[in-house]
């Protein structure tokens, strides 16, 4: 039977540093009130660059650490809800810019749980035994997307790009993989189109902001957060006593500090970097994935976790043998 496993991976942060200090500016806060509300300090803001361009580099560091050439890829799948066109997708022409090959390349729309969502469908497609090596990448830049007056939402979200490449292997390297998605009738996290042309109106309209439920959003994420990790302990008859490492979306710091103590888990074991990038989406948890990594947080052999939860409402989970 084959299984597959982590075969390398890779992130990017844009240069440009926003300080909370820097949205004194224009809005009514403080560094105090968005820390002591979010655990955030900075974000990273892409400027110029492209979804694609962040998607690029961290995709090309991902490559370098696995153990394959990049010509045997043979699948791109890239988490994103901030593509820079709706069509072509930020993974066609990330095949492209990679000098791939013609190979299968599709964009996932999971918000904060694509990346996860990605690495699920990778996993089972590689499974198949229709393909040998997949990149799977979440790449981001809601900064397009935010409301800079809005001082609940604007603090929050940052620009980023993180890269898996994953590989059929003889051993389950990723163990499990779960997602669930449920309606958000209510609209408590969502990012509207324009509003569609027609033949009498044929002229462009304004791009809608992200608009939040804050308080709404955090119950639902504390609450999956907590059953993700018990749903995927059970399901593997494990218990939180084999597990080395939880690597969180990173949404709120108050959230994985909520779950720490919920689960009876140490806070030392749950990857924080949410201080440095915010929230970054579909890009958050490949890039603490790849921190956490390079700062042997978890080394070969650990078994970790990993969460996510976002819009849709989405979440997910998984598990790795890594």
């Amino acid at each position: 039977m084959s299984y597959t496993r982590i075969n390398g991976t890779g992130s990017y942060v844009p240069d440009m540093v926003v300080t909370n200090e820097d949205f004194t500016k224009h809005i009514e806060t403080s560094d105090e009130w968005i820390q002591s509300r979010t655990g955030i300090k900075e974000r990273r803001y892409s400027e110029e660059m492209s979804t694609l361009d962040m998607a690029v580099n961290a995709s090309l560091k991902a490559m370098e650490e696995s153990d394959i050439d990049a010509s045997m890829i043979d699948l791109v799948i890239v988490a994103t809800v901030s593509g820079d066109n709706v069509f072509p997708g930020v993974s066609q022409l990330l095949q492209a810019r990679l000098g791939l090959n013609v190979l299968m390349a599709f964009d996932v729309n999971a918000a904060c749980s694509g990346f996860l969502y990605a690495m699920n469908i990778a996993d089972k497609m590689l499974q198949s035994g229709a393909y040998n090596h997949a990149l799977v990448v979440g790449a981001e830049a809601l900064t397009r997307w935010t409301d800079f007056s809005d001082r609940n939402t604007c603090v929050l979200f940052g620009d980023a790009a993180g890269a898996m490449v994953i590989s059929k292997s003889d051993h389950k390297g990723i163990v499990d993989v779960i997602s669930y998605a449920k309606g958000d009738t209510d609209s408590l996290l969502i990012c509207k189109n324009p509003d569609a042309k027609t033949l009498e109106r044929n002229d462009g309209e304004v791009q809608d902001f992200i608009h939040m439920d804050g308080r709404n959003v955090f119950k639902f994420a504390t609450k999956v957060l907590v059953s993700t990790v018990h749903e995927l302990l059970e399901r593997n008859n494990i218990s939180l006593d084999d597990i080395d490492y939880i690597v969180c979306h990173q949404a709120n710091e108050r959230i994985i500090d909520k779950a720490s103590r919920d689960l009876d888990f140490p806070m030392d074991k749950m990857y924080l970097n949410i201080s440095k990038y915010g929230n970054t989406s579909a890009a958050s948890v490949p890039l603490a994935i790849d921190e956490a990594i390079r700062e042997k947080k978890i080394k070969k052999g650990d078994t970790f976790l990993t969460i996510a939860f976002g819009g849709g409402l989405t979440w997910a989970g998984a598990l790795v043998k890594y």
